[in-house]
């Protein structure tokens, strides 16, 4: 029996939206806009509203556990549906070390040692979270829920203490490096709205999905809104020129208003918050590998145990880490991929929505995450060669299948007319009748 409350779903869509890119991503984008960055804030907030309430449509509509790749599937079909999969199962491991820097930002702000000290960082976080997933143990729904609590928290207390060291003049230049930069910066920003889907995957397990689903994704819409607003309008005011350099703006700002040892304290924050936020989606990602496995999707030899799914996984994030990729241009390769996922579902929300107001917010959702994906600019091939792979190897499996089915049909057999059903004989179910 279901049992999610609107509250309880409203929490843990707030939690799978609300994620730790939150401690560095207003310095991100400041570095890519300057303050003009708020308008790309504001942008992807406004834009959240019909995405959010598209993918809970949806989740009324169709409550199922597999999410998007239910809606693609039914709409679109299996190979649709694989290179969802395949864009969600390829963006974890490459976004696993982009996670881990924003706490490894904190860490080197404490201890020192720059790149060295994110490094080490991310090795520490992904042996403990490799080892909790291959032996089994898991971080409770209520304390994931209580990490997220901890950061909803740390969030409104910096910016209350912050807010009135806040200076007007901090707006000017606005928009240091062009306009066109917004874009560049809502692209970026994408990190952080990634997990409205999950208003959709939660959707089986509320008591009154037709009633309870839109409720949940309007409150979590708001507070998410605001609470991103808050701190992203409250660090440009406060840091000014400063934030764009910044690698732990959260500790620049709580030093301001309170003092202390307040960097300290953040670094252990940031740690615990990227070890259950990166637990979370490698445990996703390596169930998702065996479920694509089981379907066909991927090779099963290779992902077609927890802990066959998981090596991958894990070995695809070190393997990240080592690139010679800059963190911009990691967010993008994953944002890519994260909105290409948005785009095919809310074209799925298109086929299957009747109707009325729930399909034109579709075509609303639909629309901007297009143009997300544009904005991604050349980082978005990537995604789009991910899908391309998927729906390939789809083909090239099913054609092996029916090339294996043809030969299990000897010439013989074929000449002699024995496999051939006789028209006159009735099959053995209803031969009896």
């Amino acid at each position: 029996m279901s049992r999610l409350t609107v509250g309880q779903g409203t929490a843990l869509s707030v939690g799978a939206v609300l994620g730790t890119g939150v401690i560095s991503m207003p310095a991100l984008a400041a570095d890519v806009a300057g303050p003009a960055s708020l308008l790309a804030w504001l942008v992807l907030i406004v834009l959240s509203a019909p995405l959010a309430w598209t993918f809970a449509a949806l989740g009324a509509r169709y409550p199922d556990g597999g999410g998007v790749s239910t809606y693609v599937r039914l709409a679109f079909g299996s190979r649709a549906a694989a290179a969802v999969g395949w864009c969600f199962f390829f963006a974890v491991p490459l976004g696993a070390p982009a996670a881990v820097a924003f706490a490894g930002g904190y860490v080197a702000d404490v201890l020192g040692g720059g790149r060295t000290t994110m490094l080490v960082t991310f090795a520490l976080v992904m042996t403990v979270v490799f080892t909790m997933n291959w032996f089994g143990l898991r971080i409770s729904g209520r304390v994931q829920l209580l990490l997220t609590g901890t950061l909803t928290g740390l969030l409104l207390i910096t910016v209350l203490a912050a807010l009135p060291h806040a200076r007007l003049a901090n707006l000017g230049p606005f928009a240091p490096h062009g306009w066109a930069a917004i874009g560049t910066a809502a692209a970026v920003l994408v990190w952080g709205f990634a997990g409205w889907e999950a208003v959709s995957s939660l959707s089986g397990e509320y008591r009154n999905p037709r009633r309870d689903v839109p409720r949940a994704a309007v409150v979590a819409v708001l507070v998410v809104g605001v609470l991103y607003l808050a701190v992203a309008v409250t660090s440009v005011l406060v840091l000014g020129p400063a934030l764009g350099g910044s690698a732990a703006p959260l500790a620049d700002l709580l030093a301001v208003g309170v003092g202390g040892p307040v960097r300290e304290l953040t670094a252990v924050i940031a740690v615990l918050l990227t070890v259950g936020a990166v637990n979370a989606y490698l445990a996703g990602a390596t169930q998702l590998g065996v479920a694509l496995a089981r379907d066909g999707a991927l090779p099963r030899r290779i992902v077609g145990t927890p802990r066959r799914s998981l090596a991958v996984v894990a070995a695809g994030g070190l393997g990240s880490a080592l690139l010679p990729l800059d963190l911009h241009l990691a967010m993008l390769l994953v944002t890519g991929c994260f909105t290409l996922v948005y785009v095919l579902g809310t074209a799925a929300a298109l086929r299957l929505l009747p109707p009325g107001w729930s399909r034109r917010g579709a075509g609303v959702a639909f629309a901007a995450v297009l143009g997300l994906l544009w904005l991604n600019g050349a980082p978005a091939l990537f995604s789009l060669g991910v899908a391309a792979a998927a729906v390939v190897y789809q083909h090239v499996r099913e054609r092996s299948a029916r090339s294996r089915s043809a030969k299990m049909v000897s010439p013989a057999s074929i000449r002699s007319g024995s496999t051939a059903p006789n028209p006159n004989t009735k099959p053995a179910c209803l031969a009896e009748s």
